[in-house]
């Protein structure tokens, strides 16, 4: 994920899902489980980032992907994330969906699960 701070980016996601945090070597980094978990979610940071606009507005930035979370307690989750630095969207399309946005304006999901 580009971001203006990819290592800013990575430890706020790190500190959100629990993960390990692992610095890179070019103002990036990654976040995993674990150092041997095999998967990670990567940052890097991009000197001419743009935030995106969510919902989608024709001429703006849009997003490229998001990340959808679940979790056991919707209110509880939403104010974690927002004590983190994230935000709520102004829109919320769904009763069991807070759509959030990340210190970068990326949008993530937190919804109840079954």
């Amino acid at each position: 994920m580009d971001a203006p701070d990819g290592a800013a980016l990575g430890r706020f996601y790190a500190a959100l899902l629990g993960w390990e945090y692992f610095p890179g070597d070019d103002g990036g980094a990654s976040v995993a489980p674990s150092a041997d978990a095999g998967y990670n979610l990567g940052f890097q940071t991009e000197k001419h980032y743009v935030r995106p606009v969510w919902p989608a507005t024709p001429g703006e930035p849009q997003m490229s992907m998001h990340l959808e979370l679940q979790v056991d307690d919707l209110e509880e989750a939403v104010a974690f994330a927002v004590r983190l630095g994230a935000e709520p969207a102004g829109f919320q399309p769904q009763e069991t969906v807070r759509v959030m946005l990340d210190p970068a304006g990326h949008p993530f999901c937190l919804y109840l699960g079954d």
